[in-house]
């Protein structure tokens, strides 16, 4: 069989967690529409995580007018219970058929698939199959590329994320969470939720995504589950995505300024900390990260740098953290 015939027979379940997005999402269902006329086995569901201003309506309406119910289906959800919850609603019944898919792609949707992103992926899974995850170059409209390969982030990485000192950084460089981005194939230790291929294996080992999270670190605790599983990682910068960072959650759009920060983020970093490496541990990358960024807040207003800080970061981070809220789950 040829490499040209496995790939048409291979099978793909995309998935697309909606909230009040509607417009980005049909924009999301347009880009897909060549990557599914080249690979037929491509199949998309778009979850609704109960917006209630009338996204349903619309995207429900989009794929009937386009005609993309052969290969799209529609599912809206009575709550919303965050995008781990959102993307396990579509996952979980798809993988207890009796035709599960080979991969599962999580795609946000306030992204734009580049031609042959998705096929790229799964040549790539299909040649390397101690591959469990593979993630896309993600980018700006402009071709401008965006960080989305990452390192687990410790003690070490926490303290440089909040001192922000440029020598300090380049001492830590084989540390820092979001190293330079890449032009070739590597290895890496997770990649952006927003644009995430995970093999069908991958599941069987380590089960869904952590419905705990809301939103934020809950496909960063996926990788960290396929890595001690034994999964590798990798990034594909071959597969592009346009992402328009921070459309579909409002918080972490760079060219805006600076929110404060959702309770929900705190309690998510909380929550993977304390999962995955205890209570103690947890309070010390806390004391690493204020710390630094103690001495930042300092050396910001000494040098007269501009605030681009959300606002009561360090207090809200306080008082969310393990040291105060303690260590259950």
């Amino acid at each position: 069989m040829s490499a040209e015939t496995q790939i048409h027979q291979k099978s793909v379940l995309v998935v697309i967690v909606n909230y009040r997005t509607a417009g980005l999402v049909i924009d999301c269902l347009r880009s897909l529409v060549p990557e599914v006329q080249a690979m037929p086995g491509i199949r998309v569901t778009v979850v609704d995580s109960h917006s209630g201003d009338g996204s349903a309506e619309k995207i429900a309406a989009a794929i009937a007018n386009e005609q993309w119910h052969e290969w799209a289906t529609f599912m809206p959800l009575d709550v919303n219970g965050g995008y781990a919850f959102g993307n396990n609603a579509a996952i979980r019944p798809a993988l207890a058929s009796d035709t599960p898919p080979d991969y599962v792609f999580l795609l946000n949707p306030d992204t734009v698939v580049r031609p042959g992103a998705i096929r790229t992926l799964v040549e790539f899974m299909d040649a390397n199959p101690e591959a469990g995850i593979a993630g896309s170059r993600l980018e700006d409209p402009d071709g401008t590329p965006q960080r989305s390969a990452f390192r687990f982030p410790n003690i070490v990485n926490e303290f440089e994320g909040g001192l922000r000192l440029g020598i300090v950084t380049q001492l830590l460089s084989k540390w820092i969470v979001a190293p330079p981005v890449s032009d070739e194939i590597c290895e890496t230790e997770w990649v952006a939720g927003a644009s995430m291929m995970v093999r069908r294996a991958v599941f069987d080992d380590i089960g869904l995504m952590d419905e705990a999270y809301f939103l934020y670190y809950e496909e960063l605790d996926f990788c960290l589950a396929s890595h001690r599983a034994g999964w590798s990682c990798w990034y594909v910068p071959e597969s592009r995505v346009v992402h328009f960072v921070g459309q579909s959650t409002g918080v972490t759009d760079a060219k805006q300024k600076a929110k404060r920060l959702p309770t929900y983020w705190f309690e998510s970093r909380r929550r993977y900390y304390v999962k995955n490496y205890g209570w103690f541990y947890a309070i010390l990358t806390e004391l690493a990260w204020m710390i630094g960024f103690l001495t930042w807040r300092v050396r910001r207003v000494i040098q007269r740098k501009p605030d681009s800080d959300p606002p009561q970061l360090l207090s809200d981070f306080f008082m969310n953290s393990a040291l105060v809220k303690g260590g259950q789950l």
